[in-house]
């Protein structure tokens, strides 16, 4: 199922299930808006496929699933993955899939209420781990890098799907909702016991790098990827595609821009 069918059937979806929104928002809002947030969502989905070798088969981990929608692409894709979460709403899954069934086989993907130090996996069991935001949550982060290594297959890829930490309004949006806190400990209902999170703990280029510099991983240089910097009122008269074009050959070219102006940030670091 190419994109934009998917995303055709994503919007009937939301329109039936309100249970998705807030969460997303993709039939919300006015026309301008509705095209803004479609063109993040599909720039992601490319980025994604972009870097998964669907040539052959994969063992792939959606780490952080939450509603499930990176899985059920890639199900009706004819791709299996597995997910897990910690996300109070991962009981929408089955209903989704009531209604993806009818498009694909959702059996594909499958999911689990599962903590990322809880989970015991055998070393080498995945080719492709997907971390969309998810990665700013988890917490503690250095004991987490060590343990998606070894989960990976040799040359396999951790694909990283995140907002900018070094976007200046982002941070600033952050700082007035959260203060400088940006891990908490809570308590998980289900696993009946304390957790540590990252309280929207997102970080810039340099601070990924500079994490990943202290594992065995290497990134792929020309992975790194921005995307998302002009606003909605851009869409009024222009497609999706004209925009996304404007934002990457206008603005993307200037480093200090994108590093400090682009809301997206994707990285994709090889074992």
């Amino acid at each position: 199922m190419q994109k934009e069918e998917f995303y055709t059937h994503l919007c009937e979806e939301l329109r039936q299930n309100q249970a998705l929104y807030p969460y997303y928002k993709l039939t919300y809002g006015s026309p301008q808006q509705q095209q803004f947030r479609k063109a993040y969502f599909m720039q992601r989905l490319s980025y994604l496929e972009k870097y998964l070798d669907t040539t052959k088969p994969l063992q792939i981990w959606d780490c952080g699933c939450g509603y499930g929608t990176t899985g059920l692409f890639l199900a009706m894709n004819g791709i299996p993955s597995t997910g897990s979460s910690l996300e109070y709403y991962i009981d929408q899954l089955e209903n989704r899939r009531q209604f993806w069934q009818q498009y694909g086989d959702t059996s594909l993907f499958t999911y689990r209420y599962a903590n990322v130090f809880d989970q015991t996996i055998e070393p080498e069991s995945f080719d492709v781990i997907i971390m969309q935001d998810t990665l700013h949550h988890i917490e503690p982060i250095q004991e987490a890098l060590p343990l998606f290594y070894s989960a990976l297959k040799k040359g396999g890829r951790l694909i990283l799907i995140e907002e900018n930490g070094g976007c200046w309004l982002k941070s600033m949006m952050l700082f007035l909702k959260r203060g400088n806190k940006k891990v908490v400990e809570m308590y998980d209902e289900v696993l009946k016991k304390k957790v540590l999170m990252g309280n929207e703990n997102i970080r810039s280029e340099k601070q990924w790098r500079q994490l990943f510099e202290k594992t065995p991983f290497k990134l792929i240089e020309d992975s790194v990827s921005y995307i998302r910097i002009l606003p909605p009122s851009y869409y009024k008269k222009r497609s999706c595609d004209e925009v996304v074009q404007r934002e990457q050959t206008v603005w993307y070219p200037k480093k200090w821009f994108r590093e400090h102006f682009f809301f997206g940030l994707n990285m994709v670091f090889e074992k």
